[in-house]
């Protein structure tokens, strides 16, 4: 019988009560902001980040997840005596956290070699970030509780990554500029005369697919690029950072054209916000391939 351990990153965003409730193993990312210094969603919540990006005024550095770190957390599954983990990473081609899980695998089993007949290890680049991954993680776990073997899991999360993508609307490109993780920011030059961009995250990728001018047009652009490409009648979730009215108003118009209401609210942590802002909003979902 399969013994299914699920884990992840915190750049997933998952909310501590969905870890909890599913045992869903969770590998945070060390953030430093100013003089402070702590691991995401285990030290500090996101609304404390939030207040402390605003203080302090400074961009998050993230350091990657070590492959010390995930060889301790391998070899503890082992001993744990589970017969499957599958680890969904934050985009590999943005972190070498996907690489360092890797090398934490071939080392595992070169030091543990009677292993390899007692224990599968499965890494999944979700090509992604936040909900884009977070979501099919929670799904997974749900198909965990019913029994699914590891295997049928393992492709529902990369089919499901392969068409996930993210649109979203940062307030500021301050943080996105400077990190310089987010390409398609670098790109635009409409900041000063009022424009807004619409940036996809989609297969390791970003690029600018709209530019808004003025508040009132944000949703009604955002929900028509949304719609065009996604999959009809699919889950989506609400992107949020420190400012939820306009997310509460966005999944309102949401429900109304797309006919259904989106899965949850997902607040960004750290380690997106390091990249995008703490003040944006968006939806994650499945688009069209």
């Amino acid at each position: 019988m399969q013994k299914i351990l699920l884990m992840t990153d915190s750049a997933s965003d998952l909310e501590n009560d969905v870890i909890a409730e599913y045992g869903i193993k969770l590998m945070p990312f060390n953030i430093i902001i100013g003089d402070s210094s702590f691991k995401e969603c285990v030290d500090k919540t996101k609304d404390e980040v939030y207040q402390i990006m605003d203080t302090i005024g400074d961009i998050p550095k993230t350091s990657q997840v070590t492959a010390f770190e995930f060889e301790e957390a391998f070899t503890e599954a082992y001993k744990q005596g589970y017969t499957d983990v599958i680890y969904v990473s934050i985009c590999g081609a943005a972190s070498n956290t996907y690489n360092n899980s890797v090398m934490a695998k071939n080392n595992f089993f070169e030091q543990n070699p009677d292993a390899k007949s007692k224990i599968k290890i499965f890494i999944i680049d979700s090509k992604g970030y936040t909900a884009m991954y977070g979501y099919p993680i929670i799904e997974a776990a749900k198909k965990i509780n019913k029994d699914v073997n590891a295997e049928s899991i393992v492709a529902y999360i990369e089919d499901w990554c392969n068409c996930a993508s993210a649109y979203f609307i940062p307030m500021t490109l301050k943080y996105a500029k400077k990190s310089g993780r987010i390409s398609a920011a670098a790109a635009f030059a409409g900041e000063l005369l009022g424009l807004k961009p619409i940036i996809e995250m989609a297969d390791s990728n970003s690029r600018v697919i709209e530019k808004i001018r003025g508040e009132k047009n944000i949703i009604p652009k955002l929900l028509s690029c949304v719609e065009n490409a996604m999959t009809p009648q699919t889950p989506y979730t609400i992107l949020m950072g420190k400012n939820d009215s306009l997310a509460k108003e966005l999944e309102k118009e949401a429900a109304k054209k797309f006919g259904y209401k989106a899965e949850s609210f997902v607040k960004i942590g750290a380690a997106i916000s390091a990249n995008a802002g703490n003040d944006i909003v968006g939806i994650a979902f499945r688009r069209n391939k």
